[in-house]
This record gives structure tokens, sequence and C-alpha cells, in this order.
């Protein structure tokens, strides 16, 4: 393989002046230029880009873990980073985990390896002291509350999010109150859960387990929310649903079944997608493009950072 020296023999010029030509330098003459040139043309020479990337000290490629890329919220997320990216010259490195745990320790293995520069976890399954642990080797950025730890983070306090929706509902005149969330591990679940036992206890409401209904992804998963109510025989008359996309399978599947949205059953979805106002359903906005530019900058700058960002309900007719 031709290297940067046998392009110097070819032109008869110095190595400095392939370099200089290599990367563009303007203190070149044409006609070494040339000659340099039309040395790498007879040889086919490529420029080893480890090899540049080995003496900046930087790849510009950084990482994305998320668990699903068709999902609405991690695309917006990754939009919001992707759009960052692009400003800044870099490439992103998507890791799908499907929340398996050896996907993700994949990604910190590239960051331990330098194959990417820095890591952003947009919803993870390792522990945390797991990801404390490759922080020598790279800026980490994780999309929850972690304050107080050496990571950097970007989130909404899941806590007070679900615990405002709650009381909202329960001021609406609702004392039976359900939520549907995609998994029930993970730090944004256990403190929607933590929320929930909360509320209960505060208004002395009796707490109901089978109203916590998991694995609501997709738009499709309504079905399923609303065959699983049916079963009960103390259904709740008001769900929290932390995806615009699933608010909308419960609302269609409650209009073929004749439920009554919202004096049979109230829904607040999570995220204000374009389908949660096609709907006219009410939803919690959380700002994912802004929360995806933050994630990025972070990630580059790698000074530990812990930024909370403010939601807003957006009141339509599910309520």
């Amino acid at each position: 393989m031709t290297n940067i020296k046998d392009l110097a023999k070819m032109a008869g010029v110095s190595v400095t002046t392939v370099s200089r030509v290599l990367n563009n330098h303007p203190y070149v003459s044409e006609e070494k230029k040339n000659a340099v040139l039309e040395a790498i043309k007879v040889s086919n020479y490529f420029k080893n880009i480890n090899a540049v990337h080995l003496s900046k000290g930087k790849t510009q490629l950084m990482g994305v873990v998320l668990p699903f890329s068709d999902h609405p919220y991690f695309a917006q997320l990754l939009k919001g980073i992707a759009k960052q990216a692009l400003e800044n010259n870099y490439k992103l490195v998507l890791i799908q985990t499907d929340y398996m745990e050896r996907r993700e320790l994949e990604a910190l293995q590239m960051l331990k390896q330098k194959q990417i520069d820095s890591l952003i976890i947009c919803s993870r399954t390792c522990d945390l002291s797991t990801i404390e642990e490759h922080l020598q080797f790279g800026s980490i950025v994780l999309c929850e509350n972690i304050k107080g730890k050496k990571a950097s983070s970007t989130f909404v306090n899941q806590y007070k999010v679900f615990f405002d929706a709650l009381e909202y509902l329960y001021h609406k005149g609702h004392k039976k109150i359900g939520y549907c969330i995609g998994r029930k591990s993970g730090a944004n679940s256990h403190n929607r859960e933590l929320a929930y036992r909360e509320f209960h206890e505060k208004y002395s409401l009796p707490y109901h387990p089978e109203y916590i209904i998991d694995k609501c992804l997709y738009f499709e998963d309504g079905d399923k929310v609303i065959n699983q109510i049916n079963k009960l025989d103390k259904p709740p008359s008001a769900l929290l649903v932390t995806s615009d996309q699933v608010a909308a399978g419960i609302v269609i599947c409650c209009q073929k079944q004749h439920i009554s949205i919202p004096d049979e059953m109230a829904i607040i979805g999570f995220d204000n997608e374009p389908i949660a106002k096609m709907m006219n359903i009410t939803t919690i906005e959380i700002p994912l493009l802004e929360m995806g530019k933050n994630l990025f900058l972070q990630a580059v700058n790698g000074d530990i950072t812990n930024k909370e960002l403010s939601v807003k309900l957006i009141e339509r007719g599910t309520v």
C-alpha cells in the first residue's frame, strides 16, 4: 500500500510538501502540487483515515445508544442530536439495543477502544456503576436525572411530571387512575411508579397494581390496553399513557367499542406528537428536539452538567 513517503519519492518532493497538499495547505507551489496530485492518481493513493484520527486524537464520530430506531420518542430525540451533529461536522454511530445489555456494553467498548469520541445513551439498561467505569475513556451523556454523579445528563423530572398529571386528573374528578408504560424497569419508570404510589398515599386512595400496564410502545398496543382493562371488575376511569402513539391507539379502540371519551375514559398522552394534535388528545409536551440538541453539546464539550427541561400540559378533548 502506498504511503506518504512513497508519494514524496514519486513526486520528487519532501514528505512535508505531500502532507501540505493532502491537507489543502495554501503555501505550496502549483508545480509541486501538480506533481503530488499526479503521484496520488498514478498510485491510487487513499488517505489512511484511521491514522489521521490517531494523529488528531479524535474520530469526529459520536455514538448514540437507543433501544428502538422506529419509536417516535427516540426518533425525535435522534433528530435533535443529528441536526447538531451536521452543524458541527460530526457523524453519528447508531447502536440499537432492544434493551439488551450486551449491546449497550458493546457501545461502551467502542468508546474504550477510541472508535468513537463520546456516547449518548438515550435509555439505558446497564447499571450506572458500569457506565461510570467507562467515563475515563470519553464523555457519556444520559437522559435521566443523575445529579451528583460523574456523567452529564439532560432530563425531564419524571416524578414531578407524573405527579402533576395525576393531580390534574384527580381534580377533574378521577380517583381510579391507571397508567401505561414501555417497560417497568429503568430509572424513569421507577420515578413514575414512586410518584404513582405517593399520589395514592397523599389522597388516601386504594392502590391498584393491575392499573399499571407495561410493554406499551406502539399504536397497536392500544387494543391490548383496552382489552386488559375490560377484564377488570373495577376498571380505571382515566389513563396516563407515556406515548401519544399508544394513546391514539387507545382512543381508536374506545371508539370501536363505544367507550365514551372523556366521560367513561379520560386519557393523557406524552410527547405532543402530531397524531395527538390531529386526534385532539390531551398530552404533555416534552421538548425532545431541544433535549437532543443539549445532549449533543454536552457530549462534545465534555464538561459535567445536568440540565432539567420543563414540560407543558396541552389541554385538548380527552380529559
